[in-house]
C-alpha cells in the first residue's frame, strides 16, 4: 500500500496529478478550507492578540474524516493546495489537523503553477516548507472580515433594514462612492473652452494643435468672448513656426505565454469553457 499522501484543493486536480505521480502516491482533495471561524459565534479573541478560534468545517466532515483515516496509514504527507494566500492557509490548516492524527508523519509543502508532468515532478523533487507570512496574511484578512462584518452589520440592521451586510472591502468602497457622489452633487459647473488650431506647411502636411499655454503661463477660456479674443490673436499673427519637436519611443509587449491557470481563465472568460473542457 502506498505510504505517501498528497492533498490538493480540488478533485479535478487530484485526478490529473494522480496520473502523473503514479501508484506510489495516494491523492486526495480537501475541497477547499477544512477549518474556519465558527458560523454562529464571533470567533476572534480581541482581548488576547486577535487570536482566531477555528473549528472544523461541518460541510467537509465526511471528507475530513477520510483524510484523517488515510493520514494514519502513511509516512509522508505532501501538502499541495494552490500557491497563493488561501492555498497556503489551507495547507497550514491541514498540517495543524493531521499532525495530531499521525505524529510520526513527515509533512512537506509542494507548490506548482501549472499541472504538467515537468512542473509536478520538479515540485516533488524539491519540496519546501509552509510560508507562514502568507498564512498570517490570510488569517489577518479573515479576522478583519469577521470583525467588520460582525460589528457593522448589526448597525446597518438597526438603521437601514435587517439582512443588509457590511464587509471589509465593500464598506470602504461604499464610503468612497458616497464621498464621490457628494462631490458630484456639490459641483458647480463652469464654462470651459478648448482651443484647437490646424496648421499646414508649404508641402501640404497638416497637423492639429491644442492651445496649452499663453506666454508660458496657464490660462482658462471661460466664455465665447475670451475664445473670440484668442482666435483674433491667432489669426492676426503674420507667421507661425514650430519651436521644438519632441519624440519618445513607445513599446508594446506581446502577452506572456499561457500557463495552465491563465489558459483556463482565458478559455472561461472568452468561450465559457469549464476547467475540464479546457
Amino acid at each position: 500500500m502506498p505510504d505517501k499522501l498528497v492533498i490538493v484543493e480540488s478533485p479535478a486536480k487530484a485526478k490529473t496529478i494522480g496520473k502523473i505521480l503514479g501508484k506510489d502516491y495516494i491523492i486526495k482533495a480537501s475541497y477547499g478550507h477544512i477549518r474556519d471561524l465558527p458560523e454562529r459565534a464571533f470567533g476572534v479573541d480581541i482581548e488576547h492578540g486577535f487570536v482566531p478560534q477555528y473549528e472544523e468545517s461541518k460541510t467537509r466532515g465526511k471528507n475530513l474524516a477520510d483524510l484523517k483515516k488515510t493520514a494514519k496509514t502513511v509516512k509522508e504527507i505532501y501538502l499541495a493546495p494552490d500557491p497563493d494566500r488561501e492555498g497556503e492557509a489551507i495547507a497550514w490548516h491541514l498540517h495543524e489537523v493531521l499532525k495530531n492524527t499521525n505524529k510520526k508523519a513527515d509533512f512537506k509543502r509542494v507548490a506548482f503553477h501549472e499541472i504538467t508532468k515537468s512542473a509536478i515532478t520538479k515540485a516533488f523533487q524539491h519540496p519546501g516548507e509552509l510560508n507562514m507570512n502568507l498564512v498570517d496574511a490570510q488569517q489577518a484578512r479573515r479576522v478583519l472580515d469577521r470583525i467588520v462584518g460582525y460589528m457593522i452589520s448589526p448597525l446597518l440592521w438597526s438603521r437601514i433594514e435587517r439582512g443588509v451586510s457590511a464587509g471589509r472591502v465593500q464598506s470602504v468602497a461604499l464610503r468612497l462612492v458616497c464621498e464621490r457622489e457628494r462631490e458630484i452633487q456639490a459641483f458647480e459647473p463652469k464654462e470651459y473652452w478648448n482651443f484647437l488650431a490646424k496648421f499646414s506647411q508649404d508641402a501640404g502636411c497638416e497637423f492639429l494643435t491644442r492651445l496649452a499655454k499663453i506666454n508660458n503661463g496657464k490660462f482658462e477660456i471661460g466664455s465665447k468672448q475670451d475664445a473670440d479674443a484668442v482666435l483674433a490673436a491667432v489669426r492676426g499673427a503674420k507667421a507661425w513656426k514650430v519651436a521644438s519637436i519632441e519624440t519618445q519611443p513607445r513599446k508594446r509587449y506581446a502577452p506572456p505565454p499561457f500557463i495552465t491557470s491563465t489558459l483556463q481563465q482565458a478559455a472561461s472568460s472568452a468561450l465559457g469553457f469549464s476547467a475540464s473542457s479546457t
